[in-house]
């Protein structure tokens, strides 16, 4: 498998930035080849990837040519392009489901024009929307309560048609809350956002009243899990898996004080309980160890490491 060659659409992103030099490391990989349009990525969250074994093709997914000249070629396809940040989603709700829907139907249909064997789609928990149990598993209703969540619900019903229709062999990763430092990091999402206000002695706000479950994973891991499913996709043999650790559920009330302990700073924690909180979801990860692959970063590790990162400049100045 040295001369493997997987296509990262939006791998200029937060995962992908990530996933990219995961690929590059990996003795089974021979070219990685980063599709994105550069709307929210920048290659610049590519540094230290740039060379040989790297292809680059500008393009936007709800643009079949530009999809179908980037999976040309490719052995196994990693799906990430994508429009994120769920609660911003109700306000774009046509573009959301352009890129993240339409895009996915592109990738496929070229998928199975080339007979690539692997596709891996980046799916969420957020699909489970506010569901009372606490141990949600991948057979447990989707409830989807956002644009975003619900573009991922219909992308995994294309995935299930495109395994039936070309053989791909297609597996849907549900993945938890990404938290913790790539080159191309995220604040809009709560501990990279808690860590950051917490550092300029700032309230962390928390809407409701905090009592809403969230499973969380370090981007890192995440990398890991997608590379994993692209290459070795005999031990991911179903089409759907939820992605974290079930010692990764927490509230997001329990979020705000463990960022307060970890970064020994006495936060003040507003409750604006007259917002929304969002999603409430507590899964559960078991079928996840059928894979081998299992997360290795703790929350608190992954806080104190965003901690470290943004108290550097330039590597320099603590």
């Amino acid at each position: 498998m040295s001369d493997t060659r997987v296509l990262v659409t939006g791998g200029c992103g937060y995962i992908g930035s990530a996933l990219v030099p995961e690929l590059l490391d990996d003795p089974r990989v021979g070219q990685v080849a980063v599709f994105d349009s550069l709307v929210s990525g920048s290659p610049a969250n590519l540094g230290g990837c740039i060379g040989d074994s790297l292809e680059f093709q500008r393009g936007d997914v709800r643009k079949y040519g530009d999809v179908e000249s980037a999976v040309r070629g490719a052995d196994a396809i990693i799906h990430l392009a994508a429009i994120t940040g769920a609660a911003s989603t109700h306000d774009r709700e046509t573009e959301t489901f352009a890129v993240n829907r339409d895009g996915t139907e592109n990738v496929l249909t070229a998928a199975g024009k080339f007979d690539i064997d692997t596709v891996v789609l980046a799916s969420s928990c957020n699909n489970y929307g506010r569901a009372a149990s606490t141990d949600i598993d991948e057979e447990t209703e989707q409830n989807p309560l956002n644009p975003y969540a619900e573009s991922k619900v219909a992308s995994e019903g294309l995935l299930e048609e495109a395994t039936e229709e070309y053989g791909i062999d297609g597996t849907a990763l549900r993945m938890s809350t990404n938290y913790g430092w790539s080159p191309g990091v995220r604040f809009n999402l709560v501990v990279n956002h808690f860590v950051f206000r917490g550092l300029t002695d700032r309230p962390l706000t928390v809407y409701g009243d905090g009592s809403n479950w969230r499973p969380f994973i370090h981007v890192q891991d995440a990398a890991r899990a997608y590379a994993h499913a692209a290459l070795e996709p005999s031990s991911w043999s179903k089409q759907v898996y939820n992605v974290g650790s079930n010692e990764a559920n927490y509230r997001i009330s329990e979020i705000a004080e463990i960022v307060r302990e970890e970064i020994n700073r006495d936060l003040d924690v507003t409750y604006l309980e007259d917002e929304h909180p969002g999603p409430s979801y507590h899964v559960n990860f078991d079928r996840l160890a059928e894979t081998g692959f299992s997360p290795e970063w703790t929350l608190r590790e992954g806080i104190r490491d965003i901690a470290a990162k943004l108290r550097q400049s330039n590597g320099t100045r603590q």
